[in-house]
Protein backbone atom coordinates (compact mmCIF):
# COMPACT_ATOMS: atom_id res chain seq x y z
CA UNK A 1 0.00 0.00 0.00
CA UNK A 2 0.82 3.60 0.01
CA UNK A 3 3.04 4.97 2.60
CA UNK A 4 3.18 8.57 4.16
CA UNK A 5 -0.49 8.54 5.56
CA UNK A 6 -2.39 11.69 4.60
CA UNK A 7 -4.72 10.82 7.47
CA UNK A 8 -3.12 9.12 10.11
CA UNK A 9 -6.22 8.46 12.39
CA UNK A 10 -8.71 7.17 10.50
CA UNK A 11 -12.33 6.06 11.72
CA UNK A 12 -12.63 2.30 11.52
CA UNK A 13 -16.14 0.86 11.65
CA UNK A 14 -17.45 -2.78 11.99
CA UNK A 15 -17.80 -4.95 9.45
CA UNK A 16 -21.22 -5.91 8.80
CA UNK A 17 -22.31 -9.86 8.39
CA UNK A 18 -22.86 -10.57 4.91
CA UNK A 19 -26.66 -10.94 3.68
CA UNK A 20 -26.74 -12.93 0.31
CA UNK A 21 -30.29 -12.56 -1.06
CA UNK A 22 -29.82 -12.82 -5.09
CA UNK A 23 -29.39 -16.04 -7.31
CA UNK A 24 -30.00 -17.60 -10.74
CA UNK A 25 -33.27 -18.97 -10.72
CA UNK A 26 -35.14 -21.38 -13.53
CA UNK A 27 -37.57 -19.65 -15.97
CA UNK A 28 -39.19 -22.90 -17.40
CA UNK A 29 -38.91 -26.44 -17.67
CA UNK A 30 -36.45 -26.12 -20.50
CA UNK A 31 -33.70 -25.44 -18.78
CA UNK A 32 -33.58 -21.81 -19.84
CA UNK A 33 -32.46 -19.47 -17.13
CA UNK A 34 -33.25 -15.86 -15.88
CA UNK A 35 -31.30 -13.80 -13.83
CA UNK A 36 -32.77 -11.58 -11.42
CA UNK A 37 -32.60 -8.19 -11.48
CA UNK A 38 -29.05 -7.14 -9.88
CA UNK A 39 -29.73 -5.92 -6.27
CA UNK A 40 -27.75 -3.14 -4.22
CA UNK A 41 -26.95 -5.57 -1.89
CA UNK A 42 -25.44 -7.70 -4.67
CA UNK A 43 -23.63 -4.65 -5.82
CA UNK A 44 -22.24 -3.77 -2.86
CA UNK A 45 -20.99 -7.42 -1.62
CA UNK A 46 -18.66 -7.10 -5.12
CA UNK A 47 -17.18 -3.86 -3.57
CA UNK A 48 -17.15 -3.70 0.26
CA UNK A 49 -13.91 -5.95 0.67
CA UNK A 50 -12.00 -3.48 -1.82
CA UNK A 51 -9.01 -2.46 0.45
CA UNK A 52 -7.99 0.90 0.64
CA UNK A 53 -4.81 1.88 -0.95
CA UNK A 54 -3.60 3.81 2.38
CA UNK A 55 -4.88 1.62 5.46
CA UNK A 56 -5.05 -2.22 5.90
CA UNK A 57 -8.82 -1.88 6.16
CA UNK A 58 -11.52 -2.25 3.60
CA UNK A 59 -13.51 0.68 2.37
CA UNK A 60 -16.75 -0.93 4.24
CA UNK A 61 -14.77 -0.93 7.58
CA UNK A 62 -13.68 2.83 6.49
CA UNK A 63 -17.59 3.70 5.46
CA UNK A 64 -15.94 4.99 1.81
CA UNK A 65 -18.83 3.12 0.65
CA UNK A 66 -22.22 1.63 2.01
CA UNK A 67 -24.90 -0.58 0.89
CA UNK A 68 -27.15 3.20 0.54
CA UNK A 69 -24.21 4.49 -1.65
CA UNK A 70 -25.20 2.24 -4.32
CA UNK A 71 -28.14 3.14 -6.66
CA UNK A 72 -29.44 0.68 -9.59
CA UNK A 73 -31.79 1.30 -12.52
CA UNK A 74 -31.79 -2.10 -13.17
CA UNK A 75 -34.17 -1.41 -16.11
CA UNK A 76 -32.34 1.21 -18.03
CA UNK A 77 -29.38 -0.74 -16.82
CA UNK A 78 -27.95 1.81 -15.06
CA UNK A 79 -25.62 1.77 -11.96
CA UNK A 80 -24.30 4.51 -9.67
CA UNK A 81 -21.91 4.24 -6.50
CA UNK A 82 -21.42 7.27 -4.79
CA UNK A 83 -18.60 7.30 -1.96
CA UNK A 84 -17.07 9.28 0.70
CA UNK A 85 -13.58 9.60 1.13
CA UNK A 86 -12.35 9.67 4.48
CA UNK A 87 -10.57 13.26 3.97
CA UNK A 88 -11.96 16.13 2.00
CA UNK A 89 -8.11 16.60 0.68
CA UNK A 90 -7.71 12.65 0.32
CA UNK A 91 -5.36 12.31 -2.40
CA UNK A 92 -6.10 8.50 -3.09
CA UNK A 93 -9.51 9.76 -4.24
CA UNK A 94 -9.09 9.28 -8.03
CA UNK A 95 -7.28 5.88 -6.96
CA UNK A 96 -9.84 4.94 -5.17
CA UNK A 97 -12.80 5.46 -7.54
CA UNK A 98 -10.50 3.32 -10.43
CA UNK A 99 -10.99 0.30 -8.42
CA UNK A 100 -14.16 0.70 -7.52
CA UNK A 101 -15.04 1.07 -11.19
CA UNK A 102 -12.17 -2.14 -11.94
CA UNK A 103 -13.87 -4.33 -9.86
CA UNK A 104 -17.73 -3.25 -11.11
CA UNK A 105 -16.18 -3.42 -14.52
CA UNK A 106 -15.20 -7.58 -13.61
CA UNK A 107 -17.95 -8.37 -11.78
CA UNK A 108 -21.26 -6.84 -13.35
CA UNK A 109 -23.00 -7.99 -16.75
CA UNK A 110 -21.31 -5.66 -19.05
CA UNK A 111 -24.83 -4.34 -20.25
CA UNK A 112 -24.73 -2.05 -16.92
CA UNK A 113 -23.59 1.74 -17.18
CA UNK A 114 -21.27 2.38 -14.04
CA UNK A 115 -21.37 6.04 -12.70
CA UNK A 116 -18.51 6.44 -10.08
CA UNK A 117 -19.15 9.45 -7.66
CA UNK A 118 -17.73 11.11 -4.97
CA UNK A 119 -20.37 11.88 -2.42
CA UNK A 120 -21.60 16.20 -2.94
CA UNK A 121 -19.43 18.42 -0.21
CA UNK A 122 -16.87 15.26 0.92
CA UNK A 123 -13.53 16.33 -1.40
CA UNK A 124 -11.84 19.36 -2.75
CA UNK A 125 -11.84 18.57 -6.21
CA UNK A 126 -15.30 16.48 -6.36
CA UNK A 127 -16.16 17.84 -9.66
CA UNK A 128 -12.78 17.42 -11.38
CA UNK A 129 -12.76 13.99 -9.72
CA UNK A 130 -16.30 13.02 -11.15
CA UNK A 131 -15.50 14.01 -14.40
CA UNK A 132 -11.94 11.88 -14.43
CA UNK A 133 -14.05 8.97 -13.55
CA UNK A 134 -16.16 8.42 -15.89
CA UNK A 135 -14.74 9.62 -18.70
CA UNK A 136 -13.76 6.22 -20.77
CA UNK A 137 -10.41 7.54 -22.35
CA UNK A 138 -9.43 8.88 -18.99
CA UNK A 139 -9.57 5.82 -17.44
CA UNK A 140 -8.10 3.46 -20.38
CA UNK A 141 -5.04 5.72 -19.77
CA UNK A 142 -5.15 6.13 -16.26
CA UNK A 143 -5.37 2.19 -16.14
CA UNK A 144 -2.53 1.66 -18.54
CA UNK A 145 -0.08 3.41 -16.22
CA UNK A 146 1.54 0.33 -14.22
CA UNK A 147 2.22 1.89 -11.04
CA UNK A 148 -1.14 2.58 -10.91
CA UNK A 149 -2.19 -0.64 -12.07
CA UNK A 150 0.07 -2.53 -9.42
CA UNK A 151 -1.99 -0.39 -6.77
CA UNK A 152 -5.01 -1.32 -8.00
CA UNK A 153 -4.41 -4.80 -7.80
CA UNK A 154 -3.38 -4.57 -4.37
CA UNK A 155 -6.42 -2.91 -3.38
CA UNK A 156 -8.49 -5.71 -5.17
CA UNK A 157 -6.49 -8.68 -3.70
CA UNK A 158 -8.86 -11.41 -2.16
CA UNK A 159 -8.26 -11.33 1.70
CA UNK A 160 -8.93 -14.58 3.68
CA UNK A 161 -10.30 -13.50 6.94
Amino acid sequence: MVHGLYNTNPVVYERKERRRHYSVVPADVDDQYTIDPISQLEVFDHIRDIKDPEYPYSLEQLKVVTEDSVEINDSHNHLRVTFTPTKEGCPMVTTIGLCLRVKLMLSLPSRYKVDIRVAPGTHAHEAAVNKQLNDKERVAAALENPGLGEIIDQCLAPTYE
